[in-house]
Order: C-alpha cells, then structure tokens, then sequence
C-alpha cells in the first residue's frame, strides 16, 4: 500500500501549504472557520469535561503516557519496527508542528501561535499507528487496508480537532492543518524505518 499511502501524504504535504499560505499572519477566524466553529459549537454546544479529557491526549504528560503504551503494546505484539515509528513520529510531528507556527505567525487569544493543531497532530498519529497494528496482525486487501486507515486517522483526528474547536484551542483550519501533518509524517517514517531495517535483515 505504499502508492496509495505515499499519494494520500503528498496531498496532505500540499494541503499543509496551501493553508499555512492562506493563514499566514492571521490574527482572527476566517469565514470558513466561523462556519466551522459555529457548526461544531451547535452540534457539541455543552463540551465540558469530555472535551478537556480528549485535550489530555494532546499535552505533554498525555503524548508521554499514550506513547509509551502504544509502543508496549507493538513490542509485546513482537512489532518493534512500528514500536519505534510511534516515538519516532510523534518526535518529528512535535518538531514539525512546533517548527511550523512561528514561521506561519498564525495566532489566536492575543497571541497565542495556533498553526498548525499540534493537538490534533498527535491524536492523528496515535489513530494512524493503532490501524497500522491492526493491519499488521490481521492482514487486508490493498483497498480495505488503505480505507481502514483513513476512516481511523479521522476518526482520531476529528475527535481531537472538536475538542479544540469546542475549546476555543484552535481555529478549525488548524486542525485540518495538523491532521495534515500526521498523515505526511507517519507514512514517511513508517516508509524509512522499513526501508533501514529491511537492509539489516
């Protein structure tokens, strides 16, 4: 599935930019994340707890947790590579979503620098290696597999993003931002990893 996988990060790669081009300097909402916002509010208007626990995921003590369960459970799975793509991925994600806001200079609550959704990078990455395992002890088609993948980064994703919205964490745009560069990152570690491994085996 490496085709189809590497095509869906090389959108993601471009949507990244378009965005970041399009919210450059932005100090409030666009239109379209008006219209987002507004939607979510409306269909989630009482967030509360559940979307502060969905937040946790996202922060530091959160990222730590949740990564190292993940990769225990892939080395007790006997999957190690994808053990390391989780630390790995979420390493670069951090760097790259981290790296991305001061050069976008997009900011929210006076200041604040918001894109992209370092946020919804995590969760996107969390869902993309849980499917990854998944595909990995079961095996699939190439069509199944590739739609198993997507339908749970966005499940992942998108239930992060709502929690941000909700939260007034983040513009809507910033989340489909840091979506964007899970699905840039995780493929192409994932694709590293096994291509540095494959030599020493």
């Amino acid at each position: 599935m490496r085709r189809p996988i590497g095509a869906v990060a090389i959108l993601s790669g471009l949507m990244v930019l378009l965005l970041a081009a399009q919210y450059a300097g932005d100090i409030a909402a666009g239109r379209l994340d008006r219209w987002a916002q507004a939607a979510v509010i409306a269909w989630w208007p009482d967030a509360g707890y559940g979307a502060l626990v969905i937040d946790y995921v996202g922060q530091p003590a959160g990222v730590v947790v949740g990564t190292g369960l993940l990769a225990a459970i892939c080395l007790t799975l006997g999957r190690w590579r994808l053990a390391v793509v989780v630390v790995v991925g979420l390493g670069v994600t951090g760097v790259v979503t981290l790296g991305l806001k001061p050069v976008v200079g997009r900011t929210i609550h006076d200041g604040f620098l918001a894109y992209p959704s370092g946020h919804t990078a995590t969760a996107t990455v969390f869902a993309l290696v849980v499917m990854l395992l998944v595909l990995d002890l079961h095996g699939t088609g190439t069509r199944f597999g590739l739609l198993l993948i997507l339908s749970g980064a966005c499940v992942g994703g998108a239930t992060m993003a709502l929690s941000q919205i909700t939260l007034g964490a983040h513009y809507p745009t910033d989340t489909v931002g840091g979506f964007c560069v899970a699905m840039v990152v995780v493929p192409a570690t994932a694709y590293l990893i096994d291509r540095g491994t494959g030599y020493l085996t």
